[in-house]
Order: C-alpha cells, then sequence, then structure tokens
C-alpha cells in the first residue's frame, strides 16, 4: 500500500513539475514570438510524464533510488550550468571587460562589467548554432569560426524596458566588424582597404591573412555613450558636441588630450596617479607631455609647480579619415557635422553629395542593392532621388574624445547591432599594480554612469 501511495505521490509531483515547466515555456515562447517551437512541450511531457525517451544521454537509466557515479553527476552539473548560463547570456545578462581605455574615465581599463539584455529588449540570434559561452572565434584557435551559419534567423528583438537613449552606455556589435582581416583583427578591414588597396589587403596573405566574414551577432562587441538618437542632428564645434543645436549633456568623466609644458623639471609619476592617469596613457619628452585629462583633473595639476601651460589639444584640418570618408565634408574630429541621425520610416534626398552618408546603410545594413551608374543612382535597379530607412540608428562615442575609435570614424550604429546597456561594474583591476593593491575596491558593485 505504501508502494502505491509514494507512485502517486511522485506522479503528482512530475504532474505539477510538468505544469509549472509548461507555462514558463509558453510564457517564454510568446516573449520570443516563435510558435514554431511549441513542439518543445512534447519533450517536456515526456521528460515529466511518459519517460520514453533518455533524454538526459550522457546518464544511463537505473531504478529509482538508485544513486549517479560521480562522473555522471559531474557531467549532469556542467551541462545543466552551460545550458543555463547560455540562456542567460542570449536573454537577460552579460559578462563584458573594457579592454581598450576609449571610455576612461566614465569605465576603466580592467573594469569587469554586466550588460543587460533587457534594457533595450534581447535580439534573438542570428546564428543560433554556436559554440556556447564563446564569441566568434573558438578557444585556443586564431580565426577558427565559434559559430555556424546553416542556420540564419533574421534580425528580431523582443520587448524590453526600454529604449536607448541619449548619454546611455551601450554594448553593440561594432558595425565594420562584419569583414576581418585575420592577422589584424583588431583593426578595420574598411580602414586598411582606405589605406593599403582593396587588391593589397585581399591578395597579401603574409601581411594580412584570411579575410574572415562574420554576421552581425558575431562582430566584435563595442561599449560607447549614445550621443544621439534617431531624428537627432548632431555636430561637434571645437571638440564639443551638440544635439539639435544645444550643447550635450554634461558628461562626468569626459576627456580630452592635453599638452602639458614644465620648466624643465618632471613631472613626478605619483602625482599622475594619484589624480587617475595611467603610466601608458602619458607621452614626454622631459619638457612637455601629452596625456588625456578630464576638467577636474586639469584644475588639480595647475596647482602643482613646475606646470608652465596646459593647453588642450584640437584637430583644425580637415580629413578624410573620419565619416564619411569624403572630401566633399571639410570634416575632422573635433569640427564635424552637421549629420543627420536616421530614423526608422524618415525618409532623406539622395544625391551624389550625400550619398558617401547614406551608402552603406543603404547596401548593407539594409541589404538593398546600391549603384551608381553615369551619375544616377539606383536601388534594386530603379531610379531614385530619395530614401526610407528602415531601422532606427545611433551615434556612439567614447568619452575619451580624442583617443576613441567610434562614429566619428566608422559612422551610424544600426538598431539591430545594439546589445544592451551596461549597468553596473562588478570587479575592477588595475593591470600596472600588484596584487592587493591592483584591486579598485571603490569600484566594486558600483553602478555605470
Amino acid at each position: 500500500m505504501s508502494f502505491i501511495q509514494t507512485k502517486i505521490r511522485d506522479n503528482r509531483k512530475n504532474f505539477i513539475r510538468f505544469v509549472i515547466y509548461s507555462i514558463l515555456y509558453i510564457l517564454w515562447l510568446v516573449w520570443l514570438g516563435n510558435f514554431y517551437l511549441l513542439p518543445g512541450l512534447f519533450i517536456i511531457f515526456d521528460l515529466y510524464i511518459t519517460n520514453k525517451v533518455n533524454w538526459t544521454f550522457w546518464k544511463k537509466r537505473r531504478p529509482e533510488g538508485e544513486k549517479m557515479t560521480k562522473t555522471e553527476e559531474w557531467v549532469d552539473g556542467i551541462i545543466f550550468a552551460v545550458i543555463a548560463a547560455t540562456f542567460l547570456r542570449a536573454f537577460f545578462i552579460e559578462a563584458y571587460t573594457i579592454p581598450t581605455s576609449s571610455m576612461e574615465k566614465s569605465m576603466l581599463v580592467g573594469d569587469y562589467l554586466f550588460v543587460s539584455k533587457v534594457s533595450y529588449g534581447p535580439k534573438v540570434p542570428n546564428t543560433p548554432i554556436a559554440f556556447p559561452l564563446v564569441h566568434h572565434t573558438l578557444p585556443f584557435t586564431k580565426s577558427t569560426p565559434a559559430f555556424s551559419e546553416a542556420v540564419q534567423w533574421p534580425y528580431h528583438r523582443l520587448k524590453g524596458f526600454g529604449n536607448v537613449n541619449r548619454n546611455d552606455v551601450v554594448v553593440f556589435n561594432y558595425p565594420e566588424g562584419d569583414t576581418v582581416a585575420s592577422k589584424m583583427q583588431n583593426q578595420s578591414y574598411y580602414q586598411l582597404v582606405r589605406a593599403y588597396g582593396w587588391k593589397e589587403v585581399n591578395t597579401n596573405k603574409r601581411v594580412f591573412g584570411d579575410i574572415l566574414h562574420r554576421p552581425v551577432d558575431k562582430c566584435e562587441n563595442y561599449i560607447k555613450r549614445c550621443i544621439a538618437t534617431p531624428g537627432d542632428s548632431l555636430q561637434i564645434i571645437h571638440g564639443v558636441a551638440y544635439i539639435n543645436g544645444k550643447q550635450q549633456d554634461r558628461v562626468e568623466n569626459l576627456q580630452y588630450e592635453y599638452q602639458l609644458r614644465t620648466d624643465g623639471s618632471r613631472i613626478n609619476p605619483k602625482v599622475l596617479d594619484k589624480i587617475g592617469v595611467a603610466p601608458d596613457d602619458i607621452a614626454t619628452n622631459g619638457v612637455i607631455y601629452q596625456m588625456p585629462l578630464t576638467s577636474e583633473m586639469v584644475d588639480k595639476l595647475h596647482k602643482y609647480k613646475g606646470i608652465q601651460s596646459i593647453v588642450k589639444y584640437e584637430a583644425t584640418k580637415p580629413t578624410t579619415s573620419v565619416f564619411p570618408f569624403d572630401e566633399k565634408y571639410q570634416w575632422n574630429e573635433d569640427n564635424y557635422g552637421p549629420i543627420y541621425i536616421p530614423k526608422k520610416g524618415a525618409t532623406v534626398s539622395l544625391n551624389l553629395s550625400n550619398l558617401s552618408l547614406y551608402s552603406r546603410l543603404i547596401d548593407v545594413y539594409e541589404d538593398n542593392d546600391l549603384v551608381v551608374k553615369d551619375g544616377i543612382i539606383y536601388i534594386n535597379g530603379h531610379v531614385v532621388d530619395r530614401y526610407t530607412f528602415k531601422m532606427n540608428y545611433y551615434w556612439m562615442m567614447g568619452d575619451n574624445r580624442h583617443n576613441s575609435a567610434d562614429s566619428r570614424y566608422w559612422g551610424f550604429v544600426p538598431e539591430d547591432h545594439i546589445v544592451g546597456k551596461a549597468v553596473f561594474v562588478w570587479f575592477s583591476v588595475d593591470k600596472f599594480k600588484s596584487f592587493p593593491d591592483n584591486i579598485r575596491w571603490s569600484r566594486l558593485f558600483s553602478s555605470v554612469k
């Protein structure tokens, strides 16, 4: 009798588990907006009710009460952890490390932070078949893809808590990261082509290596501050950003490059370390120093004897090394624009003068066939003089303004490249110090501003 009661009780527990997991699975499908995965309910049903298929194939079936071996327990735990971590990373939150100084002093090299996918809504993966918990390259290899393009899903973003706002610190897929040279993956392939020519970059494998192509969700992750949102007009005058004619909202730790001249004496490295200047940010010949500084750091340095002058650097000559790489636009990193940030549904006039601003958006990001022939613009075989955008776009810039590869150098960030919002720093280490002094205790579990 007790055996039968136990069996009934176990069956009741399994039925309750089936109902709970089925409800959670259906809610996930509703959020995902993909009911093609509804047959997954049969797997849940079999796991808890019929038990016909051994879905946990790494461990053998055994009578109730018989324990798993230690090996099976380890494998069971590892598989569960990988699946759970992959799910959380794809749809909720992802760990990220600050690798460069482009966001200093807001974000520091050595900061470990969490990026919220639900702040703007998580993207459904474009390449769902991929090695778990890595980005684009297999571990212990230099260029072997960690993904398969056998299955490719179109861009779809799930419902989130809000939209990208001005001054948000955003992680996104690098817009020019769809193509890379395997031996120079930390540089833009397109900049290499502009510098060396298409033929040299694509044929000189000894210097540049193989040319690799990556889908949107496998492009390198970048982190910058959103300066302008869809529909905005942006202009930079003497290094100061103006949005729709108004100066950008104050960013507390904004940095610019400065030149310091001394009376011949050297600045004590401890002085620079105390105010927060990283050793590899300092260039000097003993009398003249060049380094990125915030306005607060400038005020502190003015108080030190031996410093005769502190002058902010400003680019003055026009250059084609900034977007849109066109001599028609006499711009540079400190004097830029005005430029319109495209908005979904907005229509712009197209001509040969402004085509360089929008050609990559039309041709690459929005997947049209753009051709210019005999001075006439064709899109998908039709003569056009205007274009209506299919996506929203954003303008991203680093807080370390003179040491940041950002939208000034590669243009707009499409909405399908947005990964998530940086929310808080959970750990931070200073590479120039040894343990335990290298731990930046004041930054642990601090919010991103």
